[in-house]
């Protein structure tokens, strides 16, 4: 069993709209989020601002949920 525990965010999010086109080569996308229909419109691309190589998909109610602009 696994032991969850809440944290809040203290760092800045770098993200960018997903859009048709949008390179994914390089983007995680999880399996329930592949078994969604991700990527799609409203999807939100995020990146580690210290390893831009780093790249993930932040689906579009998880961003619209937990996000704001700054």
């Amino acid at each position: 069993m696994y032991y969850f525990k809440r944290y809040r965010r203290t760092q800045i999010a770098e993200m960018a709209p997903w859009h048709p086109g949008f390179d994914m080569s390089e983007v995680s996308v999880s399996k329930p989020d592949k078994e969604a229909g991700s990527p799609k419109q409203g999807d939100m691309i995020a990146r580690n601002p210290k390893n831009y190589a780093d790249m993930w998909l932040v689906a579009a109610k998880y961003f619209a949920d937990n996000f704001e602009p700054l």
